[in-house]
C-alpha cells in the first residue's frame, strides 16, 4: 500500500468503533513500513533527526523513536498515554514482502487496588513479550488512561537464522513448533530479568539524536542482549499450545477477562464461570482461548501477578511485609513468606535487606 492510499485508508478507518473500543489500523509489513505508516497517520510530527515521531491526537499522547540498528534488524519504542479505549490492530499489504519477525517488550502502568490497607491503590506495573510470526494480524487492546512503554524488535527471517540458527532446534521445541507454524503468536510474561531497567537505558540511548559509531555499538548491544536473552529463556519453556491466530473477537474478550483479575490482585481469584459470564465466553473457551495467549491458566496468571505486586511493594515501599502480605489478600504472613520464596527463591525479608 503506498502512501496516498494508506492516508486514505487511515483517514476512512480511524474512527471505526466497535464493543466500546476505536480501532485505529497500522501497516506491518516490516519495521520500516510501520514507521512510514505512522508517520503519515493524522497528527504527528515527524522529526527526521531525531528518528522521532511526536503523536498528540484524540486518542493518545505520545512519542516513538526508531532506529535501523543494522541490516536486518530494527528497534521502535513508543511511550504513550491512551485517552480512549483503543484497539491498535496490525494489518498487512500483500504488495510489499512480509517476512519479518516482531518480538515486543510491553510495559503497563496501572494502579490496583488494595486489601486491608490504609492506602487505597498502588502502582501496578505489568509486564509481557510478545512474539509474532510475519503476517499475523492481531489487535492490542488499552484502556483509557493506560500509561504504556512498547520496545518492538523487529528482525528478517535471514538475521533470525544467522543470529540463533532456529533451524537447529529440535523439532519437540516449542519455539520450533510455533515457528513451523502458518502463522500466529506467542506471548510470556516476566521472561527477562531486569527488562525494564535495560529498556529504559535503551530508550535513553534513542534519545540521542546524534549516534556517533560508539553511541551504535552500545545500541546494538543493549537490544541484541535483550532479544537473546528472550530467546534463550523462550527455548527452555515448555508450555503447551498450538499458536494459531485468534479471531478478533477472542482478543478484545480476553482483555476485558485481563482486565477483571488485574483489577482484582489482592482479592481471591474471581473464578472462570464469573469471569467467563462477565466477558461473553463459554467457561471452557475462555480457559482454552486465555491459556493460549498468556500461556498460563487464569488461576495462574493471577497468583503470577498478585506475587509480581508484592515485590514491586516490597522494593517499592517502607509498608512492613505483615502488612504488604494483607493489603495483597494474605490472612496468612506464613503463607504470603511461603508463596513467595516459591516464586521468587528468597524471602521477603531478604527482599527488602
Amino acid at each position: 500500500m503506498n502512501v496516498v492510499k494508506w492516508i486514505k485508508f487511515i483517514k476512512k478507518n480511524i474512527n471505526f468503533y466497535r464493543d466500546g473500543f476505536f480501532e485505529l489500523p497500522y501497516l506491518s509489513n516490516s519495521p520500516e513500513v510501520i514507521v512510514k505508516s505512522i508517520v503519515n497517520s493524522p497528527s504527528v510530527k515527524h522529526v527526521v533527526e531525531e528518528q522521532a515521531v511526536y503523536r498528540n491526537n484524540p486518542f493518545s499522547k505520545g512519542i516513538m523513536r526508531y532506529r535501523e540498528i543494522e541490516e536486518g534488524f530494527w528497534i521502535v519504542a513508543t511511550h504513550i498515554t491512551f485517552k480512549k479505549n483503543v484497539m491498535l490492530k496490525a494489518i498487512y499489504d500483500d504488495d510489499f514482502p512480509c517476512d519479518y519477525y516482531t518480538l515486543t517488550f510491553s510495559v503497563f502502568e496501572s494502579e490496583v487496588k488494595l486489601q486491608n490497607t490504609f492506602a487505597d491503590k498502588t502502582p501496578f506495573s505489568s509486564k509481557y513479550w510478545g512474539f509474532k510470526r510475519p503476517g499475523t494480524e492481531v489487535g492490542a487492546y488499552f484502556y483509557k488512561g493506560s500509561v504504556c512503554e512498547f520496545y518492538l524488535y523487529g528482525f528478517s527471517k535471514e538475521w533470525a537464522e544467522r543470529n540463533f540458527s532456529f533451524g537447529t532446534l529440535p523439532e519437540e521445541n516449542q519455539i520450533k513448533k510455533f515457528l513451523n507454524s502458518d502463522k500466529g503468536f506467542i506471548t510470556y510474561q516476566d521472561i527477562v530479568p531486569r527488562a525494564t531497567e535495560l529498556s529504559k537505558e535503551v530508550w535513553g540511548n534513542l534519545e540521542k539524536s546524534n549516534q556517533d559509531l560508539f553511541s551504535k555499538a552500545i545500541l546494538k548491544t543493549q537490544t541484541f542482549q535483550l532479544v537473546s536473552t528472550f530467546f534463550k529463556n523462550a527455548f527452555l519453556d515448555q508450555r503447551i499450545g498450538n499458536f494459531n491466530p485468534l479471531e478478533t473477537p477472542d482478543y478484545r474478550k480476553i482483555a476485558k477477562a485481563e482486565k477483571l483479575i488485574l483489577d482484582s490482585i489482592a482479592s481471591p481469584f474471581l473464578g472462570v464461570e464469573y469471569i467467563a459470564e462477565k466477558v461473553g465466553l463459554s467457561p471452557t473457551k475462555l480457559k482454552l482461548t486465555f491459556k493460549t495467549v498468556h500461556g498460563v491458566s487464569m488461576g495462574q496468571f493471577h497468583k503470577e501477578k498478585k506475587m509480581l505486586l508484592a515485590m514491586q511493594m516490597i522494593q517499592n515501599t517502607d509498608l512492613q511485609i505483615k502488612n504488604i502480605a494483607l493489603a495483597t489478600g494474605y490472612k496468612s504472613s506464613s503463607k504470603f513468606t511461603a508463596n513467595f520464596k516459591s516464586r521468587f527463591g528468597k524471602m521477603p525479608s531478604e527482599i527488602r535487606s
